[in-house]
């Protein structure tokens, strides 16, 4: 800042916490079973690669977020829709608050997020799954 001031990162991620909607692991799971929510799985590839994934959450890497899911983007992804009910999830809740905070930014109005994240959900028992990389990726060409 030109001011010589600084914002920390805690003190950012509360201040998207105070905006956004925290879920805890009882609450997302009542959502997963009502089936009216994409979970989006903001880590890193390798991470989901490394630890699982919850079953049916979407690969939405926090790097692309914005691109992803601003229809005026080239990278815009078909399916999303304003409106729709997200839930983003990263490893400890810290990631998973600031691109919610973010796609409410970008218009979304129906975003929350997993206030512990997959470390917090696998504690707590949460069903997972493995996920594997993509051999396309892997190809020689």
């Amino acid at each position: 800042m030109a001011d010589g001031s600084r914002t920390s990162l805690g003190e950012l991620v509360a201040a998207a916490k105070s905006r956004i909607e925290e879920l805890s692991v009882d609450q997302l799971q009542q959502e997963i079973a009502a089936g009216d929510v994409t979970v989006v799985d903001i880590r890193d590839v390798r991470e989901r690669w490394e630890r699982g994934t919850i079953p049916g959450a979407k690969s939405m890497p926090r790097g692309m977020l914005e691109f992803w899911f601003d229809p005026d983007s080239p990278y815009f992804r078909d399916g999303l829709s304003f409106d729709q009910r997200l839930v983003l999830y990263c490893a400890g809740g810290h990631r998973s608050a600031l691109a919610a905070d973010v796609l409410g930014q970008l218009g979304y109005s129906n975003v929350a997020h997993l206030e512990v994240g997959y470390n917090g959900w696998q504690a707590a028992g949460g069903a997972t799954e493995p996920s594997r990389p993509n051999p396309k990726y892997f190809q020689e060409g």
